[in-house]
C-alpha cells in the first residue's frame, strides 16, 4: 500500500472516530472531559496538518468532492490541451520549413517536460503538473510520429516502446497514473507487436491476433509483485487491473472467435477451451482478491466472469427460448450470483473478525 494511501486512510480514520465519539456521547455511553478532549483534538490537528502538508490529503468530505472535480478538470484540460496543439500544428506545419518543423518538433517535448518540473516543485497540489505532464507525452508522441513523416522513416514497433519509456519516466517523476496506464499500454502493445513479429505477422496486424497480448499481460500483472509501489499513489493497483484486463478481454474474444487464434484446432474447440480459461481466470482473480485484499481485482474478475457466462447464455438460447424467458434466466441468474457473492462477503468478514 502506497504511503499517500496510508496517509488518507489515516485521515478518513481520525474523521470516523470523531464522528463516533459524538454519537457516543449523544447516547451518554462515553463523556470525556475538557482536558481529554482538548489533548485528542491538538493530537489530531497536527497530525492531520502534517499528512496534508506531505501527502496532500483530503480531510474531509467537501474536500474529497473538490478533490475529484480537480482530477476530471486536469484530464480533461489535458486532453483538450494535447488536442490543440495537435491541430495547431497541423494548422500551419505546410507553412514552416523542414529545419524550423524539426526544431519544433525537438523542442516541444523538452519546453513542455522543463514546465513539468519547474511547475512541480512550486505547486503543492500537483493537479497542474500532472496535466503539463501529459501535454509533454503528447508533445513527445507527436514528435516521432511527425519526424518519421518529414524523414520518411518506416513506422515500426520500437516506437512504442520509446513511447513507454516516456510515459513512465514522467508517470514516476511527477507520480501521474494517468501516463502510467499510457506506458503500460504503449509497453504492451511493444510486446504484443513482437510476439506476432516472431509468428511471422506484419507488427501493425498485432491485433488480429488477440493471443498476441496475453504474454504482457502477465508481465504487466507481475510488475507490482516484483517491485514495490509503496512511493507511489495508485500504481500497484493500475498495473492488476490492466494485467487482468489485457489478458481477459483477448481470452473473451477468442472465446467467440476461433477463427483468430494461433491454435491449429477446429473452432468449436479453440472457443470452448478459451471458455473455460475465461471462467477459470475469472474465478481464480476473485479468489486472490479476495485473499490479498485487492479490490481491484476482485471486481475485474467479478466483471468479466459476468461477461463470460452472459455470453455462455446468449449462446446457448437466445436462438432457442422465447425473449422473456431468456431475460427471466438472466434475472434469476443475476440473483443468484448475488445470493453468493453475498455469502463470500459474510465469510470473508468472519474470517476477518478472527484473524483480528
Amino acid at each position: 500500500m502506497d504511503n499517500k494511501l496510508k496517509a488518507q486512510q489515516r485521515a478518513d480514520q481520525i474523521q470516523a472516530f470523531q464522528d463516533e465519539v459524538k454519537l457516543l456521547e449523544a447516547d451518554s455511553i462515553l463523556a470525556l472531559d475538557s482536558a481529554q478532549r482538548a489533548s485528542i483534538a491538538n493530537y489530531h490537528s497536527q497530525l492531520l496538518k502534517t499528512l496534508t502538508d506531505k501527502f496532500d490529503i483530503d480531510t474531509s468530505s467537501r474536500e474529497k468532492q473538490l478533490s475529484a472535480g480537480m482530477k476530471i478538470a486536469s484530464f480533461i484540460g489535458a486532453l483538450a490541451l494535447a488536442a490543440s496543439i495537435f491541430f495547431l500544428f497541423y494548422q500551419f506545419w505546410g507553412f514552416l520549413t523542414t529545419p524550423i518543423q524539426v526544431a519544433i518538433l525537438v523542442l516541444a517535448p523538452l519546453v513542455t517536460l522543463f514546465l513539468t518540473a519547474f511547475i512541480s516543485q512550486r505547486e503543492a497540489t500537483g493537479y497542474f503538473a500532472k496535466l503539463m505532464g501529459m501535454v509533454s507525452f503528447a508533445c513527445f508522441v507527436l514528435n516521432l510520429s511527425m519526424l518519421g513523416q518529414i524523414f520518411n522513416i518506416t513506422p515500426t514497433e520500437n516506437a512504442l516502446l520509446v513511447w513507454a519509456a516516456y510515459g513512465f519516466l514522467l508517470a514516476y517523476a511527477f507520480d501521474v497514473r494517468l501516463l502510467l496506464a499510457t506506458g503500460i499500454l504503449s509497453l504492451s502493445g511493444f510486446i504484443a507487436a513482437q510476439v506476432g513479429s516472431w509468428n511471422g505477422m506484419y507488427w501493425l496486424y498485432m491485433g488480429e491476433n488477440p493471443e498476441n497480448f496475453l504474454l504482457p499481460a502477465l508481465i504487466i500483472f507481475a510488475v507490482p509483485l516484483v517491485f514495490k509501489q509503496e512511493r507511489y499513489s495508485g500504481f500497484a493497483p493500475i498495473y492488476r487491473v490492466f494485467g487482468c484486463m489485457l489478458f481477459l478481454i483477448p481470452v473473451l474474444v477468442l472465446s467467440n472467435w476461433g477463427e483468430a487464434s494461433y491454435l491449429a484446432w477446429d473452432n468449436s474447440i479453440i472457443e470452448g477451451s478459451y471458455q473455460l480459461v475465461g471462467f477459470g481466470i475469472s474465478a481464480a482473480l476473485i479468489v486472490l482478491g479476495i485473499r490479498k485484499h485487492w479490490t481491484d481485482v476482485i471486481n475485474t474478475g467479478n466483471a468479466f466472469f459476468v461477461l463470460f457466462l452472459y455470453t455462455k447464455f446468449f449462446d446457448w438460447w437466445w436462438e432457442i427460448m422465447p425473449k422473456y424467458l431468456f431475460f427471466l434466466v438472466i434475472a434469476l441468474s443475476s440473483l443468484l450470483l448475488l445470493f453468493i457473492y453475498k455469502r463470500v462477503r459474510v465469510q470473508t468478514q468472519l474470517a476477518g473478525g478472527h484473524h483480528a
